[in-house]
């Protein structure tokens, strides 16, 4: 078991690496060492995120490079996609041992070519996928990501919108209770399309307005959740995703609809989702209140339920989740935990921030 363990975090000043450093000042086991960004080198940590205080907040943000990250047990890798692979090499020429945890895309697909078909470059290699609560249908028994993470020294954290869509359906699919053609529609904070400034996230284009983006098969969290759910059980699976950009900072709700097999009842959408009972961090229902945003806001946790529309014949399912919480930050720590070693919550929020 790895105690007291030291964390760099590469990124830092975007919203990933500032919540990924909130989680860690509070971790008992792990202490956040260095912490790194591009533009942002030379100020304090706290300059760029003032409610980080103490004697974290007056970390001094060094350049991303693999010299500075060297030398310490774990390190995030909260950058864009597409510098997280180039740096994960240049560790691995400077011979780290740290465990690595990516919070971009870049080591989450298996498929080289659908990497390539949404992401325009050639893919790197996959890494152990960072959801614990994946489920891996099987012939006799059905298993979970967890066992996997146990063992990892490298781990891709899942895409926020791919983590609400697969919680929200993942045991309707294992169950073979749903025909495999999905609707996903979600509404999504601000702060899932980043920190740097343009122009569509100014408050005044944001607010007031409702903003669809990633329309028609074009977001690139369609392969991840496609390969989530064939992990959990679907043969060959059609999805309809619609991200909506709604006028608050965290947060997503994901609305997932699914025609129902013959004959499926109340009590078998119910024993699907009773796969659930043991995940500390997934809180299930099938009757309103309906999942929102406010209850798990800052936390690692998800609500989720089930319901079916008789008149549609369908499964009505929906996903709460922190888009920077369980959606990135919380997951990253969570399989951190797992991986070295750790009891799996600890120093994952779970009593959400209200009003």
């Amino acid at each position: 078991m790895h105690m007291n363990s030291r964390a760099a975090i590469a990124g830092v000043s975007g919203y990933a690496g500032g919540e990924i450093a909130r989680l860690l000042t509070a971790h008992p086991d792990i202490t956040l060492s260095i912490v790194t960004g591009a533009s942002s080198a030379g100020n304090t940590l706290a300059q760029m995120h003032p409610n980080i205080t103490g004697p974290q907040g007056a970390l001094v943000i060094q350049e991303t490079t693999a010299q500075a990250l060297c030398g310490v047990d774990v390190i995030f890798l909260a950058l864009p996609h597409g510098h997280s692979a180039r740096l994960s090499d240049e560790l691995a020429r400077a011979g780290t041992s740290a465990l690595i945890i990516d919070c971009a895309a870049d080591h989450r697909l298996s498929d080289a070519d659908e990497w390539h078909r949404y992401y325009g470059t050639d893919a790197a290699e996959p890494w152990t996928y960072g959801m614990p609560e994946l489920l891996h249908s099987g012939e006799t028994q059905m298993t979970r990501q967890r066992d996997a993470l146990a063992h990892a020294g490298q781990i891709a954290v899942p895409g926020c919108n791919a983590t609400a869509v697969t919680l929200a359906i993942q045991p309707a699919i294992a169950a073979h209770i749903v025909e495999l053609t999905l609707c996903a529609t979600l509404s999504v904070g601000y702060s899932g399309a980043g920190r740097s400034p343009k122009q569509h996230l100014l408050a005044s284009e944001a607010l007031g307005a409702i903003v669809p983006y990633g329309v028609g098969g074009t977001h690139r969290h369609i392969p991840e959740i496609i390969q989530n759910l064939r992990i959990s059980g679907a043969d060959d699976v059609r999805l309809a995703f619609t991200p909506v950009l709604v006028p608050t900072a965290r947060g997503i709700v994901a609305t997932v609809v699914a025609p129902l097999h013959a004959s499926v009842s109340a009590d078998d959408v119910a024993h699907a989702y009773s796969i659930y009972d043991n995940e500390p961090l997934i809180g299930v229902s099938h009757e309103a209140p309906w999942p929102s945003t406010a209850p798990v806001n800052a936390t690692g946790c998800a609500l989720v339920n089930a319901v079916i529309d008789e008149r549609a014949h369908s499964l009505v399912t929906i996903c709460a989740l922190d888009n920077l919480g369980k959606g990135t930050a919380s997951a990253a720590i969570q399989s951190a935990n797992l991986a070295l070693g750790l009891p799996e919550l600890t120093g994952i929020p779970t009593i959400g921030v209200t009003p």
